[in-house]
């Protein structure tokens, strides 16, 4: 029914045949009755709304060919559609996307993923001047967009409850400040990439509960933001041990990870963490270097990460020893988790060999 380069007259005929023979139990020649009493006899003349359910059951690059037909069929597709993919397209999606947002102005979700960089400020500010209506935007990997594409979005789509930007490595903190003081409906902001090319400065950041990231991104920060000191993970429950072992290898300076309910992390990731402590302590007595500022993780929560087990866990409680376990010191969270119960810190051992260690008082 439909070819690579799309769908012609003689296609659409065919088909109408085959309908028509599928819903009349005839020929097409006798036509095939709508519901208002009228007769289907031509492609053109099918209803709006069965036009529209068809639309629906077809590839994306269908409904393009498909809008081209004729006037109705392209005011019925242009007024009806509401989701669009161009991920399909490895060429010329810019020009594509400039032809076709000003017909699809009633679309909520629209995905431009790309392989290679296609997507030009142009393309994004016709969308925003276009498709007012749009509440999922995927530009990712749209290398080539810069502060105008989110300066136009801010003012054209602040419907907007969905926007993935991640790869998108040329936007500044002034424009994204800029966009989240207009598109107050954002629900889903996916950036972490983006975070991870530009801010290799970045010490601190707060990721908790989004559900929605994962290793990629993850690993992405950990490649990027090398002087990482503080990062929060908790809730991120796709995440696996390759974000672990990304943030224990090139992140250094880690001082707080909370892993909270981040339960496919396994034993592999805490003995990637505790083999980096033992190398940033070779590091340290090598480099003479200020010991506090070489100390390692000083704050650990693994909370309800319950695929741990108690030798994994005790290796990184020994190779940072700012790592508490005892009471008013809990820098080592491991609540929910009931077998690691066993694990202690330096601390708990010093205590229970100090009550030896007191001479005996003279009688």
């Amino acid at each position: 029914m439909v070819g690579r380069e799309g769908l012609r007259t003689e296609d659409l005929n065919s088909c109408f045949e085959k309908l028509m023979v599928f819903v009349g139990g005839g020929g097409a020649t006798d036509g095939a009755k709508m519901g208002g009493g009228g007769a289907i006899a031509d492609w053109k003349d099918i209803p709006m709304e069965l036009l529209l359910r068809i639309v629906s059951l077809v590839d994306d690059r269908t409904v393009i060919v498909a809008s081209g037909v004729c006037s109705g069929w392209r005011d019925a597709i242009c007024w009806g559609l509401t989701q669009l993919s161009l991920s399909w397209c490895k060429n010329n999606m810019n020009n594509l996307v400039l032809s076709l947002a000003p017909k699809f102005t009633k679309l909520h979700t629209l995905i431009l993923r790309q392989d290679k960089p296609q997507l030009q400020d142009n393309a994004v500010e016709t969308i925003a001047n276009c498709c007012h209506d749009l509440m999922d935007l995927d530009l990712s990997k749209s290398f080539k967009l810069s502060d105008r594409s989110l300066y136009a979005l801010a003012h054209g789509c602040q419907n907007l409850t969905k926007l993935n930007i991640s790869g998108c490595s040329a936007f500044s903190d002034t424009a994204l400040a800029y966009l989240a003081s207009f598109c107050r409906k954002l629900k889903y902001l996916n950036l972490v990439d983006a975070i991870g090319y530009n801010c290799n400065q970045l010490q601190t950041l707060s990721l908790g509960w989004c559900e929605k990231v994962g290793d990629a991104g993850v690993m992405s920060l950990a490649y990027g933001c090398p002087d990482l000191r503080a990062l929060d993970l908790c809730g991120c429950v796709l995440i696996t041990d390759d974000s672990v072992v990304a943030l224990a290898n090139n992140c250094p300076h880690l001082r707080s990870l909370g892993l909270y309910f981040c339960q496919n992390i396994t034993d592999k990731a805490m003995y990637s963490l505790a083999h980096s402590g033992m190398k940033n302590k070779r590091d340290m007595w090598e480099s003479m270097k200020n010991r506090y500022d070489e100390e390692g993780l000083m704050n650990l929560n693994i909370s309800q990460c319950t695929a741990l087990t108690p030798p994994a866990v005790q290796a990184v409680c020994d190779s940072f020893p700012a790592l508490h376990t005892c009471p008013g010191r809990h820098s080592l969270i491991i609540s929910g988790c009931l077998n690691l119960t066993s694990v202690h810190c330096a601390c708990a051992f010093q205590a229970h060999r100090a009550p030896s260690a007191l001479p005996h008082s003279a009688h």
